[in-house]
């Protein structure tokens, strides 16, 4: 306690000291006094982070650049402070459909104005952000931000690169990456990098780079700055598109103007932020709110209908089903069968996924082997809910009239796909896009997208793809030495990186699993990296209020055993604790959801032996249903073990052994 109040008191006098004597350096401090923040308004703004002793980020320049129409206002340059207002702030908000039910937000606040615009930054015991806060008044053109994130050694970085352009164009990509691993002076220099972003510091430290709080203003990307430095780049505004890309189903920019974002200063805005989270362990990452904390509050008043669950879904799979009557395709038949499943093993949906509508339209020359108005009956006779995919391309189209059309036949939600952008005209898309959706009562998932902060604001959003998911399986390349990517490694790194800014549609529940040795991309009949354990593990490990079961209902049901395991996880929960781990080796998690949990762990292609700490059980006896690695899985991947009933007491810890590229889940009662 004397730690934290003589932090805050250090802060108040330091930044009070500072605006009174016309000092042009300012300093913030977390609420535990461990990380501190130094900005200097002298010539251009920088800021740098220190962390117990451990230099984050040496000094970082921070601009905006706008034109108001009549002149351009370079926002940090030359810094004539007029107000320093130092504050603390403490609070909690509710999180219904997270991985707990509420956040704590806790930090010490710092805001600097000059005449024109303001700069707030915020300490955080887990990390650091900032954000500029126009004042003009006018409608502004922001031609070019300045965001510099600088560290004091060449140090490794975990770095996903974007590829896969869409039609060529620099900005056009699905938010699909692995990650390169490599020291920040080897970066590639002509190469964009997606956030969140990992560089490692010493001391075991990692400083993670991301934005948050995104909306009317692009996603920030990174490029190689400075010396052992990065710094931001956006997308400009398009001003011509047209189809084109994958399919012909994006809407790409042919042409862009000459600044970043059109904001209408004449009412309240709010800037996105740009954070950098501090973690002392790795396995902290695995528990950061940073992305909700900054987000925008819920702008929804009844969320009761929101209801999260796990999907049976169509395209992985290919539609294979064996053992039936009728031809397998996309047809009535087909998705009756999808919806007895789904029913049978208590999930709240199935998805109809690409071509039950045409590319041109979602109302008109829909197929006419599929009677959307019978499946809704068929599901809602055995409480199971339907959702469409549809392209963003075809919501751009007439989309209020659409979505009533479709909640009022009782669809569920759509699983809207191929955006592959995020500049100021998609985010835009986006946020209109969820706000009707909230109006007509249905969800969303979102493909070609990652999470920026608008799934606190419209919690419709159940989850977002932008991920290097399951389906990059059915066309991995194999090599001499087996796959081309090293997919396992990848299963334990985004839960560290892409998750730490939302929720992620992976898509698992494979139950064609193979090792390194057997594997094959396989279009048609696809399998996964990794053991079984490993696939069952990521219903608990990842962060999805809607979570697919990727796989053929015809194998889910001979590998009852797993489905059942499966069926039981909840998608949401009231507590998580970060228990164990490694970016890139290894991860372990407990989740809570009432008086249940539900542990889960994962490794890369190396086997390893885990302790869990189970203290956090709680007092008395407690009984576990386990799946895990089974004695032969390295070498036959489907290899499992189901324990059930095996009692465990908190005072006694957990010996687990993953083998290569698997995994161990855990119900607690």
């Amino acid at each position: 306690m004397r730690q934290l109040l003589w932090a805050v008191l250090l802060c108040l006098l330091s930044v009070n000291a500072a605006a009174k004597g016309g000092s042009k350096s300012y300093n913030l401090y977390s609420p535990d006094g461990k990380l501190s923040v130094t900005v200097q308004t002298d010539g251009q703004l920088r800021w740098s982070i220190l962390h117990s002793g451990t230099q984050v980020l040496v000094e970082s320049e921070i601009g905006l650049t706008v034109n108001d129409g009549k002149k351009e206002i370079v926002m940090g340059k030359e810094m004539r402070v007029t107000d320093a207002i130092n504050d603390s702030h403490q609070s909690s908000f509710n999180t219904p459909f997270y991985k707990k039910a509420h956040v704590e937000d806790h930090f010490n606040r710092l805001v600097i104005y000059d005449k024109k615009y303001g700069v707030e930054f915020r300490a955080y015991n887990d990390g650091a952000a900032y954000r500029f806060i126009p004042t003009t008044g006018k409608m502004m053109a922001v031609k070019n931000e300045k965001a510099e994130f600088n560290f004091a050694g060449d140090y490794k970085a975990f770095i996903p690169y974007v590829n896969d352009n869409r039609g060529g164009e620099r900005y056009c990509f699905s938010f699909e990456s692995l990650y390169d691993e490599q020291a920040l002076s080897d970066m590639f220099a002509d190469s964009l990098a997606i956030t969140p972003l990992a560089v490692c510091l010493p001391d075991g430290k990692k400083a993670v780079v991301m934005d948050a709080g995104v909306e009317n203003y692009p996603g920030m990307m990174l490029l190689r700055g400075k010396t052992n430095g990065l710094r931001a780049d956006f997308a400009p505004v398009p001003t011509e598109v047209e189809y084109g890309g994958f399919n012909m189903l994006n809407v790409m920019p042919v042409r862009r103007s000459n600044f970043i974002a059109q904001i209408d200063n004449r009412r309240p805005v709010q800037l996105p932020w740009r954070a950098v989270v501090v973690s002392e362990r790795d396995a902290d990452l695995l528990n950061c709110d940073m992305a909700q904390r900054l987000a925008p509050e819920c702008r929804l008043t009844d969320t009761s209908w929101i209801q999260p669950g796990k999907v049976a879904w169509d395209w992985w799979n290919n539609l294979n089903l064996t053992g039936v009557d009728f031809v397998t395709g996309m047809n009535t038949r087909t998705y009756e069968y999808y919806i007895d499943f789904a029913a049978e093993n208590k999930l709240e949906y199935i998805i109809i996924d690409e071509g039950w509508s045409t590319e041109e339209s979602l109302t008109e020359n829909l197929s006419p082997d599929i009677d959307l108005r019978h499946l809704v009956d068929y599901g809602n006779d055995r409480d199971v809910g339907i959702i469409l995919w549809a392209s963003w391309r075809n919501c751009q189209n007439n989309i209020d009239a659409v979505f009533e059309h479709y909640a009022k036949m009782g669809i569920k939600g759509f699983k809207v796909d191929f955006f592959d952008r995020d500049d100021q005209a998609v985010i835009q898309g986006a946020y209109m896009l969820a706000e009707t959706a909230a109006r007509h009562h249905l969800l969303l998932d979102l493909h070609g997208f990652k999470p920026f902060g608008i799934q606190r604001a419209y919690p419709n959003i159940v989850n977002f793809e932008g991920v290097k998911g399951l389906e990059n399986n059915k066309w991995e390349q194999r090599t001499a030495e087996g796959p081309l990517h090293d997919f396992p490694r990848y299963d334990v790194t985004a839960p560290y990186l892409r998750m730490l800014c939302g929720p992620m549609d992976y898509t698992p529940g494979a139950m064609t699993n193979a090792t390194r040795d057997c594997y094959f991309g396989n279009n048609d009949h696809p399998m996964s990296q990794g053991t079984r354990a490993h696939q069952v593990a990521m219903y608990i490990m990842y962060e999805a209020p809607l979570q697919m079961l990727a796989d053929s209902p015809s194998k889910y049901m001979r590998e009852q055993e797993c489905t059942d395991f499966i069926s039981l996880i909840p998608t949401t929960f009231d507590e998580t604790i970060a228990l164990d781990g490694k970016i890139g080796e290894y991860a372990a998690v407990a989740r809570r959801k009432g008086d249940t949990w539900y542990i889960s762990a994962m490794t890369n292609w190396t086997a390893r032996d885990l302790t869990i700490d189970l203290r956090f059980l709680g007092g008395g006896q407690h009984r576990a249903c386990i799946i895990s690695d089974g004695v032969n899985a390295a070498k036959e991947a489907t290899d499992y073990r189901c324990t059930d009933s095996l009692p465990l007491n908190s005072t006694s810890p957990m010996q687990i052994h993953l083998a290569p590229g698997g995994g161990w889940a855990a119900i607690v009662k």
